[in-house]
């Protein structure tokens, strides 16, 4: 079953058949039949894995509830991505995150594969007891593909740091004697989880704008001056003035990403607008981050819904639709919600210049080529969202060393890999006519191609 990056990845190799440098053992025929091959590799995962999770519930009844892991590719390493618990999971879904979850490691240099997993449900509909068994089933079910060298997993949607101990604790049972530290990832501290896990996601996000604008534009300020390239331009009017900044969810990354501009020191950026599955809050004079935060952290997460409550709280804001957020007329509007939350349907409505994916594949293929078309400046999320599963990484190291980092220690080599990243994608970028994730992918695509050419598996 091929993935919707099937698309992506040939279009990445159709860039790439006519660079001669690239593969160059491969001449005429061969190379035809070698590209050929890469794209059947890497549009479709290696294994898709399904089971129902029998689990009986606190008022006696029993459900059985779809459940995924799907396996993408492990040419540079295990298997690596999120449970993610939502309503919403299906398997088409599944793989699509997975595809993503392999290009991302590979674009910057993660030694993980890509995998992801997911459960049917709605986790506020179920009581802790129940979604401890639900985690426990989930393991138990899949115990035999998981492991700290096989498949990592690590919290998603509707899943933090209480659900990656209680699967810990179960693969611990079910291996007894084997490693099991870094069978998985984003647990507690006390579990061997690492400091700044959880803000990981959320500041990678921001420092993807905020270096680009204050440092990479700033830096290369006349070469940016005299670029006739539509998206250098579109950088170069956001740099050196007041941003107003939009964000699309509240919760791990939104919030975060949030706060991050709220208390930023190198960019003067404005947050207008915050939204949450409820509602949209809009403030033109700029939004009491910190107040939003504090009110969520009593409330399960959920930003206030009535005027009563923004009172009670110090809070001034407009309530407006959930939806509202996305075609309000901010300078930046970061998406930190779910999937295809900008498609065809809607995207003519959009007014930010600069969009930042902070969840995975909110603008749809489609929606990405218009607004690009027009000059919209989008850091995917490829490269945006990156944060979670670098710290991951570092998690994963500190359980096979069995020492740990400061959480200063955490956010500088963070920075630092991305950094690393950003600057052997941007000068490019901003050089040809490929948007942000078009070419991320050429470069991931390129990476993954030549291991696998290495390992011998294009034959």
């Amino acid at each position: 079953m091929a993935s919707k990056y099937g698309e992506v990845v040939q279009e990445s190799l159709n860039a790439l058949l006519e660079d001669e440098s690239f593969l160059p053992n491969f001449k005429e025929e061969e190379r035809k039949k070698a590209f050929t091959s890469l794209e059947s590799i890497l549009s479709t995962p290696n294994q898709i894995q399904k089971s129902f999770l029998r689990v009986p519930l606190e008022n006696g009844k029993v459900l059985r509830i779809p459940a995924f892991r799907v396996q993408h590719n492990n040419a540079v390493g295990p298997y690596k991505g999120g449970i993610r618990f939502h309503e919403t999971v299906r398997e088409d879904e599944v793989i699509n995150l997975a595809t993503l979850m392999t290009l991302k490691n590979t674009l910057h240099d993660v030694p993980f594969g890509g995998g992801k997993g997911g459960v049917v449900i709605n986790p506020r509909e179920f009581t802790e007891k129940e979604l401890h068994t639900i985690s426990k089933k989930y393991v138990h079910n899949f115990s035999d593909i998981l492991g700290p060298d096989k498949d990592i997993p690590a919290p998603d949607v509707g899943t933090g740091e209480r659900e990656m101990d209680w699967m810990m604790g179960e693969y611990k049972s079910i291996h007894p004697g084997r490693p099991y530290r870094g069978s998985f990832t984003g647990k507690s501290q006390v579990n061997g989880g690492s400091l700044g896990r959880r803000e990981a996601t959320g500041k990678g996000v921001y420092y993807t704008l905020r270096y680009m604008l204050h440092n990479f534009v700033n830096e290369n300020e006349e070469w940016f001056k005299k670029n006739e390239n539509r998206f250098a331009k579109t950088a170069l009017n956001h740099t050196n003035r007041q941003l107003t900044v939009g964000i699309q969810g509240f919760g791990n990354v939104g919030s975060v990403a949030a706060l991050e501009s709220y208390t930023c020191n190198y960019l003067d950026t404005k947050v207008v607008a915050v939204s949450d599955r409820n509602v949209t809050l809009y403030n033109e004079e700029g939004l009491d981050i910190k107040a939003l935060i504090e009110f969520t952290s009593q409330h399960e997460g959920d930003l206030p819904t009535t005027d009563e409550a923004l009172s009670q709280s110090n809070i001034k804001a407009e309530i407006q639709d959930r939806e509202d957020v996305l075609y309000l007329d901010t300078d930046v509007l970061i998406l930190a919600a779910l999937e295809e939350q900008i498609r065809e349907d809607n995207v003519d409505k959009v007014k930010a210049r600069m969009i930042v994916e902070g969840a995975n594949g909110p603008v749809t293929l489609e929606a990405d080529r218009k607004l690009s078309d027009d000059g919209v400046l989008i850091i995917p999320d490829i490269l945006a969202n990156a944060g979670g599963v670098i710290v991951s990484y570092f998690e994963w190291l500190q359980g096979r060393e069995t020492q740990f980092y400061s959480e200063e220690e955490v956010f500088t080599m963070l920075f630092k890999k991305m950094k690393e990243t950003m600057d052997n994608i941007y000068p490019q970028f901003f050089s040809d006519p490929f948007p942000l994730r078009q070419n991320c992918y050429i470069h991931s695509v390129m990476k993954l191609s030549n291991i696998l050419y290495r390992h011998g598996k294009l034959y």
